[in-house]
């Protein structure tokens, strides 16, 4: 009898979600919680994989560009801390400018310097903002769009994600940064928070959204100031 041949499936394509280490003294970082939490599902036929990257300039972008390469995926959100906000905040931009108030974890302070010499000012966001802070928001979590990353190492990422993205205009890719978990708050009294499993929740509709919506929705989102 002729032997049956066996159909192999092919792979599902893959999210990449990344979240970073913990910062200086703190026992943890709740972003990289989120995202490794939802290491290995599957959403919208979608498999993610979580990363973890450095809280460091330079060596940050180098893991991300090898996440990239190994991965291969058709969407990237890069999640980090921003202490002091009280929702997900979905940044619109990544500028080309590195300016650290503080040093990173590896002693590094670079101030004015470009985070790609001779790049373009400025990168969008390729995510759909809007259509995903409204499905967070129908969840009921607490979703923002946010006109600036910062200076720091998170807006480095996000910058060096979409340059490395530039030539690759079908993969989707941006940033959200989250608020203190409670533990981390309480570190800093008055500081709001989110328990990391509402944040995952929210990554999850998140990653969702972005999967399933072509051209982003139009309504008002923006800041008087």
């Amino acid at each position: 009898m002729p032997r049956r041949q066996t159909l192999r499936r092919k792979p599902a394509p893959t999210v990449l979600l990344t979240g970073f280490e913990p910062f200086g003294d703190d026992a943890g970082n709740p972003s990289w919680d989120a995202v490794q939490a939802l290491d290995g599902a599957r959403i919208a036929g979608h498999r993610v994989v979580a990363r973890r990257l450095a809280v460091e300039f330079g060596r940050s972008l180098e893991q991300l560009r090898a996440a990239l390469r190994e991965v291969e995926p058709v969407l990237v959100i890069c999640v980090g801390l921003a202490g002091g906000r009280a929702q997900l905040s979905l940044e619109r931009i990544g500028i080309n400018v590195d300016d650290a108030r503080i040093a990173d974890n590896a002693g590094a302070q670079p101030v004015d310097v470009p985070v790609v010499e001779g790049g373009p000012d400025a990168y969008f966001s390729r995510l759909p903002l809007k259509a995903m802070m409204l499905a967070m928001r129908r969840a009921g979590i607490p979703a923002e769009i946010s006109q600036s990353a910062g200076t720091y190492v998170c807006n480095h990422v996000l910058y060096g994600l979409m340059h490395a993205l530039r030539a690759k205009p079908r993969v989707r890719g941006g940033f959200i940064h989250i608020p203190y978990s409670p533990e981390l708050a309480a570190r800093h009294p008055g500081a709001p928070s989110l328990p990391v499993d509402t944040v995952v929740q929210g990554l999850r509709i998140a990653v969702r959204t972005a999967l399933n919506t072509g051209e982003d929705i139009r309504v008002p989102a923006g800041t008087t100031h």
